[in-house]
């Protein structure tokens, strides 16, 4: 199963557009992330991460209530994100 993840940007690198990347993190875990698809989302912003990419950004409102449902569903964070994500 692939899911869109929400997390929050705590790091931008990279000065090419095309290829901004930066770490998103899930609930304590994180990952690198390409940025080139959500060029408005900032530092501190929540996005949706499917593969490996922010697809979209959300509010924090709105990746904390995903994030709840996601929880709900069994090993659906170990399986996206790895076996570290479960707490």
């Amino acid at each position: 199963m692939c899911l869109g993840i929400p997390g929050r940007i705590v790091a931008d690198s990279g000065d090419d557009p095309a290829l901004r990347m930066g770490t998103v993190d899930f609930d304590g875990v994180r990952r690198p992330v390409c940025l080139a698809y959500t060029p408005d989302a900032a530092v501190g912003d929540y996005v949706i991460v499917h593969v490996g990419f922010a697809i979209s950004q959300v509010d924090e409102a709105e990746a904390a209530k995903t994030l709840a449902v996601l929880r709900a569903i069994p090993d659906a964070l170990a399986t996206e994100l790895g076996p570290e994500a479960v707490s």
